[in-house]
Parts: structure tokens; C-alpha cells; sequence
């Protein structure tokens, strides 16, 4: 049986390249698109589950809905305060919702060997993110790269609020030991570079992801909504639907 998906964000990029991996799959199918302006209500009925890539501010409404149905949900959006984040999580106890930084399987392995690395550099090493998106993208930074600094942060036993510098200038003194520096840089049409770097005296460690088409992102939520199906009421992420926990 397919499983049926509602995309919010229909008309974005994601929600164009969600849709078209959808007409190729066998085992889901659209059976609603939904923009600024229509009417959600209308088409959660038969749905099996809800992919959201439209935008943070609708994020808390669309999980309401999707829990006053019952429908499990997938997330794509980022940029969210952390109230509104907390309150959309809350929801997520009472249907399966996956809410992810990012939904590609090369990026959620980054995620993965960048703990580890952080464990093995743990000392001695210097650590900075760097992200590059496409001129049009809004929040800063990006999903992916706040979550490698949560990562990072983690590792250290430190909040993110005490060790993270964005970006640099004018004259902020030599580098703390401790801090880790994230930077954003916008252009053209990329789709999404993330690096990070762990740097020592003689020599450097670099892991980098770099995203060449929206389809990975795509073919990773799709993935995720599937994964949903049957699954207990609850907050799961990639790594559950990748098998990496």
C-alpha cells in the first residue's frame, strides 16, 4: 500500500523536487500540494502523513493540524525560535513527527563522524563551521550547520550560547580556547556546503559535505515520512530512519 503525502511548501524549491520524487516512488504518492493560501483542512483527511519545507512561522499551526488528525509529520523547515520549537516538539508526543536540520543521508553522516572526530580531537584542536546556500536563503546559519555546533558543543560539555563566535571583525583578540567559530556565506545558486574543521599546530582535519542537488534533501524526507508509518507517537529523527543509533 503507498503511503499518502500531504507537501506544505509545494511551490518552494523543495516542495517542487518532494513532489517530483514522489511521482517516481512506488510506494507513496501526492495527495496534496499546499501553498500560501489553500486550505490545508481540506486534504489532511487522506493523508497518511505531512511533509512541511514552507516556513518556520507556520510550523506550530501545521503541527496542531496534523495532531488534531493524527497524521504523522515531517519537518524540513529551519530557522525557529526556540519557544516555538519547544512548543512544536511537545506536539510531537502525540503523533510520530521527525523534526531534522537536515534530511539528506551524506549530511546526516557528516553529523555522525563529526561527534566522532570531536571525541578523538578533543584536545589540541581549534574547531570551526563554515556554510555556504544559495543568495535566497533566509535564516543564517543554516539548520545544518547549528546543528553541527550543538554537536561540537556537546562533545565539549559546554551550551552552545557560551562557545559559539559568529563570524569575526575588526580586532576581537586572539582565538579563545574554547570557542567555535560559525560562518555564513551566501552566492549564486548553491545548494548547500557545510565543512568543519578541526585545526592544530602542523596540521588540519577537514570533513565536508557538498550538496550538489535538492533531490537528496528531498529523497531523504520522503524517506522519512515512510519510515513513519506504523511507528508510536514520538520525536524521531534521522538517525532512527537511517539505523545509526
Amino acid at each position: 500500500m503507498k503511503t499518502k503525502i500531504v507537501v506544505i511548501g509545494s511551490k518552494g524549491r523543495m516542495g517542487i523536487a518532494i513532489i517530483r520524487l514522489l511521482g517516481l516512488d512506488p510506494e507513496a504518492e501526492v495527495v496534496g500540494a499546499i501553498d500560501e493560501g489553500d486550505d490545508l483542512d481540506e486534504v489532511l483527511p487522506g493523508c497518511d502523513a505531512v511533509i512541511d519545507f514552507s516556513h518556520h512561522s507556520v510550523s506550530l499551526e501545521v503541527a496542531r493540524k496534523t495532531t488534531e488528525q493524527s497524521k504523522a509529520l515531517v519537518i524540513g523547515t529551519t530557522g525557529h525560535a526556540t519557544e516555538v520549537k519547544e512548543r512544536v516538539l511537545a506536539l510531537g508526543q502525540k503523533v510520530p513527527m521527525i523534526f531534522a536540520p537536515n534530511y539528506s543521508v551524506g549530511v546526516n553522516t557528516l553529523f555522525y563522524i563529526t561527534r566522532k572526530t570531536a571525541e578523538i580531537l578533543s584536545r589540541g584542536f581549534d574547531q570551526e563551521i563554515v556554510e555556504m546556500h544559495h543568495h535566497f536563503k533566509k535564516d543564517s546559519p543554516s539548520g545544518t550547520a547549528a546543528k553541527l555546533l550543538e554537536i561540537l558543543c556537546d562533545v565539549k560539555g559546554k551550551s552552545v550560547d557560551e562557545l559559539a563566535r559568529y563570524g569575526r571583525e575588526g580586532e576581537p583578540g586572539a582565538r579563545t580556547k574554547n570557542e567555535i567559530g560559525v560562518h555564513a556565506l551566501r552566492g549564486g545558486d548553491v545548494v548547500g556546503d557545510h565543512t568543519v574543521i578541526f585545526a592544530a599546530t602542523g596540521e588540519r582535519v577537514e570533513l565536508t559535505h557538498k550538496a550538489s542537488s535538492r533531490d537528496t534533501f528531498a529523497g531523504g524526507a520522503i524517506r522519512a515520512a515512510k519510515f513513519l508509518q506504523g511507528k508510536p507517537p514520538g520525536v524521531y529523527d534521522m538517525f532512527d530512519v537511517l539505523g545509526l543509533k
